[in-house]
């Protein structure tokens, strides 16, 4: 009679599952359509694809610029730097790993600055960031102009969201490694995810922005998302060291602003998303405990503040695409 209950109940739950998957579906077809700032939207299951459409934008095969999320793609480019010995350590200083970026008027301290406290923003330099971004990248040099602001906070202290940090990561990866940005970028994650990386902004002095402006097509979003989900892995490649993974995941720092938690260029959520943030709404997300790896783009030209957009997308992440699971 057991047997029987169980046969009978399996046979009625996989005849019931479409119907269960039509219905998250619809759910989440319906939230879309609420939220006429979002473009596209894809969801990972395990290995499949559960989810993936785009009503709005220009597509999931076109670029997006996915804007502060390139912050995130220098963080993983960081620890297959520190894996190859090219940075001897994520606690090397900026006068360790590129004594060369220093201007001779650097504030005191910068040089003591580690890529640790550049990768969790908390490098302690006032920030260019907000307010301050435009007078940044208008200046002739963004690398010195980020390195004379004054100290307003101790290195290693305070989360100061900045993207003048995250430019002064990523020159002092290409003086380490010898290699640019774009080169880094193409050779160490587009090859083995079989990503197109197309070139983006650089400084006057010829350096890719480090945290601003990079391209990725939303399914190639989704293939970071996964790579992220699977602890470093892809296509049975460990391609970022699944340690680095991990220490990214810890909770190193706190956004002042969302409330979130920030590991080494992630943000981390209270119901367990790992995720890099863009202005305007762009989202690389990976729940390990749900299997789940997803990819948001949105209205670039449009804020999405923590109270408004923004977190409308983390009510949807935390709701529709928490049920999909």
């Amino acid at each position: 009679m057991t047997k029987r209950r169980t046969f009978v109940f399996t046979a009625c739950a996989a005849l019931s599952a479409p119907w269960v998957v039509r219905a998250q579906s619809d759910d989440l077809r319906s939230t879309m359509q609420a939220l006429p700032q979002l473009h596209s939207l894809q969801v990972r299951r395990g290995d499949g694809i559960v989810f993936a459409e785009a009503p709005r934008g220009p597509g999931l095969d076109r670029f997006a610029n996915i804007k502060s999320c390139s912050k995130s793609i220098v963080a993983l480019l960081l620890g297959v730097a520190v894996d190859r010995g090219e940075i001897p350590a994520v606690t090397a200083t900026l006068d360790e790993v590129a004594p060369s970026l220093l201007p001779a008027n650097a504030t005191e301290g910068v040089a003591d600055i580690t890529m640790e406290d550049l990768v969790t923003l908390r490098a302690g330099l006032e920030r260019t960031s907000g307010a301050n971004y435009g007078g940044w990248i208008s200046s002739g040099n963004w690398l010195a102009d980020a390195m004379t602001r004054p100290m307003v906070a101790a290195p290693g202290t305070r989360m100061l969201y900045s993207t003048g940090s995250t430019h002064i990561l990523g020159a002092a990866l290409a003086q380490a490694t010898g290699q640019d940005l774009l080169t880094q970028a193409r050779d160490r994650l587009g090859a083995p995810l079989d990503i197109e990386i197309p070139p983006w902004t650089r400084d006057p002095q010829g350096y890719y922005l480090g945290g601003n402006e990079m391209a990725l097509r939303p399914r190639d979003m989704l293939k970071i998302a996964t790579l992220l989900r699977d602890g470093g892995r892809f296509a049975g490649e460990q391609v970022v060291p699944r340690d680095w993974i991990a220490a990214s995941t810890e909770p190193r720092a706190r956004s002042p602003w969302s409330g979130l938690s920030y590991g080494y260029g992630w943000f981390l959520s209270p119901s367990g998303y790992v995720l890099g943030r863009g202005y305007g709404g762009q989202i690389i997300a990976a729940h390990p405990g749900r299997d789940l790896a997803v990819a948001i783009t949105s209205d670039p030209t449009l804020p999405a503040r923590s109270d408004g957009y923004f977190g409308a997308l983390m009510r949807l992440l935390d709701g529709p695409v928490m049920a999909v699971a």
